[in-house]
């Protein structure tokens, strides 16, 4: 049955499919010059799709587990692979740069979703909670981390236990990231003038269907300039209101991983989707990912 209020906020709730032939995609950063980026994680690869065509380039082949990537000041692409437990650069010579991979000589854990912040530093999620074997856990907790212009790398929070993506409130006063695991849910913390983060909470549970995991976990989350929140997770797309008020569950044709804003007009929101990439129509544009 469909849901008003889950309708009011796009064109149309039937998603169209952009491309497809991954094996489990993630990350899609869309650039201004009319591309997607776009990681398939299980394959190990990172791409550029066209949404016109749906035909993909290569860009990396060993992509380190390419997951979640932003645009830094410079409009360079900047990328967590977590497999290689890393964060790195695209510089426009086409080499790659080490931003961060370790803390005080140890490891970081599998670093996954990353957004520019407020005050034009990169925040990103680091969990231990899988994929990690126990012995390799150098850090012992998962951690959200703050990675300034200059390259000091600082731990902002580690209550978590399996925080994934995040995303800021459109006037940067809030950061709110998904729980994947073992309790699932959407959390939030108050961003204070100097980008430190207090007051952490949870906003709303996001249980497992039926087949537990294998229905989605609480994965990629995104706001529009009007504070609406949308994060992918169990059974389809979550959405609240600005004042966090739960509206509905959208389903996909597939179990969705992450989504992100693109088009001119920002009012596109691709969905990476498993095996494929879709795309649907918004009322409202999403927040700015390119300087």
């Amino acid at each position: 049955m469909p849901n008003s209020q889950i309708e009011v906020l796009f064109e149309s709730t039937t998603p169209e499919r952009v491309a497809t032939g991954f094996v489990f995609t993630e990350g899609p950063l869309w650039d201004r010059s009319g591309f997607l980026y776009v990681s398939d994680v299980d394959a190990s690869g990172h791409y550029r799709v066209d949404p016109v065509t749906g035909t993909k380039a290569v860009i990396r082949e060993e992509s380190g587990g390419a997951n979640g990537a932003v645009f830094d000041l410079q409009g360079r692409v900047v990328i967590c692979e977590q497999d290689e437990r890393r964060v790195c650069r695209y510089e426009t010579d086409g080499s790659l740069s080490l931003l961060a991979s370790q803390f005080e000589g140890k490891r970081l854990n599998r670093c996954n979703d990353i957004v520019r912040g407020p005050s034009n530093s990169l925040y990103f999620t680091d969990p231990d909670k899988k994929g990690l074997p126990e012995e390799e856990k150098e850090l012992g907790h998962s951690v959200i981390w703050r990675l300034s212009e200059d390259g000091a790398l600082e731990m902002m929070a580690s209550d978590m236990n399996h925080p994934n993506g995040l995303a800021f409130s459109p006037d940067g006063t809030v950061l709110y990231i998904s729980n994947s695991r073992p309790d699932p849910h959407l959390h939030a913390y108050d961003v204070a003038e100097d980008g430190s983060l207090g007051n952490s909470r949870i906003i709303d549970p996001m249980p497992y269907g039926p087949a537990g995991e294998l229905d989605g976990v609480p994965d990629g989350l995104k706001l529009d300039e009007a504070g609406n929140i949308f994060s992918t997770g169990p059974g389809g797309l979550w959405i609240w209101t600005p004042d966090e008020e739960l509206l509905g569950v959208l389903e996909l044709p597939e179990l969705p991983a992450n989504l992100g804003w693109g088009g001119a007009d920002r009012s596109t929101m691709f969905v990476t989707a498993r095996t494929s990439v879709y795309s649907l129509r918004v009322k409202t544009p999403g927040i700015p990912v390119q300087p």
